[in-house]
């Protein structure tokens, strides 16, 4: 569960007496959550920063690719929801994280299918948190290629944008100006009082979603009166994940050949998928990401030499069947 401390390059320090401001970063599957969470990491902020990386699969891929310092901290769920399974795990980390005192803020990325209300009742709800951390914000990262099928398929991903203080038009490069139009005029529809920022690759000006204070308990009691109560939250049955590995070095060409294949015939079904590659011929690590029938590839860092060789696919979506994804990607081992 706990990867790794890291840190920024900061000598200031978090008040004993001030409660340390929390942003939650949400978003649909494939949006750019962790894209912006290493832009976050990256930029000279000043701050000591925690980070907390929750995902909805067997395997954290998003905790492998966020990049950060020596002297951060990183903390992984990814055997359950925050939403739901994973809370009490939330609130034990939490407060050991309060046991630094130069901490100047936590960051969350929930997974692409969290609904925001219960994460956020936990910070007002959880007595032994409540008095120690605020919520900042809630950031919204929103795909503008696929938002239309996203809020089609998916109640979280209405929620999410409904929930939002901060929403963040990500992908802009993708689509034209006129689809950005109609997709801001759907989000006002969805919430009206969000601040609403284009960006590509999830880049923005920090001072624009950190430490804004935007969070306001109010206007989300006008939206769900309900959320402060109700702290269960069930998933779709139909929506689920699974995982894959090898040890045996994967032929590129004929995985894109099948993923190509795959996502023509599944492609509405197929949401997400994400994975690491021990990939014939690369001495690199090769990063594996696609949200429904758009892909990418790109050489990660290099293999470290004690490191195992290993590949990682993570497969999430409606109805999917496992064993005929395991027989498909094992046709791909070199």
């Amino acid at each position: 569960m706990v990867l790794e401390v890291i840190r920024p390059t900061s000598t200031n320090s978090n008040p004993k007496q001030q409660k340390i401001p929390v942003t939650i970063i949400t978003g649909f599957l494939g949006s750019g959550k962790t894209t912006l969470v290493n832009h976050i990491l990256h930029e000279q902020h000043g701050c000591k920063i925690a980070v907390i990386v929750n995902e909805f699969g067997e395997i954290g891929i998003d905790g492998q690719i966020t990049i950060a310092d020596d002297d951060e901290q990183i903390v992984e769920f990814n055997n359950g929801c925050l939403c739901c399974t994973v809370r009490g795990d939330l609130v034990r980390t939490l407060e050991e994280l309060t046991k630094r005192s130069d901490l100047d803020a936590v960051l969350i990325e929930t997974t692409g299918l969290a609904d925001p209300a219960p994460v956020a009742s936990t910070f007002i709800v959880a007595e032994e948190i409540k008095s120690k951390f605020s919520l900042d914000a809630f950031v919204t990262v929103v795909d503008a290629r696929n938002l239309q099928q996203n809020l089609k398929d998916s109640h979280e991903a209405q929620e999410q944008i409904a929930f939002a203080d901060i929403i963040l038009i990500n992908k802009t490069d993708l689509v034209t100006p006129e689809d950005i139009a109609r997709i801001q005029q759907q989000l006002r529809e969805l919430n009206p009082i969000a601040k609403v920022y284009h960006t590509e690759y999830s880049s923005i000006d920090l001072s624009l979603i950190l430490d804004t204070k935007a969070f306001e308990l109010e206007a989300k009691l006008e939206i769900d009166p309900s959320f402060l109560e109700d702290l269960a939250h069930e998933h779709d049955a139909s929506i689920g994940s699974f995982a894959v590995t090898s040890d045996r070095p994967i032929d590129l060409n004929k995985f894109m050949l099948w993923m190509n294949d795959l996502a023509q015939s599944k492609g509405e079904d197929l949401y997400r998928t994400k994975g690491l590659f021990y990939a014939q011929g690369f001495p690199e690590r090769v990063l594996f990401q696609s949200v429904r029938m758009l892909t990418s590839m790109r050489r990660d860092r290099l293999w470290q030499k004690d490191e195992p060789k290993l590949t990682q696919l993570v497969a999430i979506g409606r109805n999917l069947d496992r064993e005929e994804f395991v027989k498909g990607f094992e046709k791909c081992v070199a």
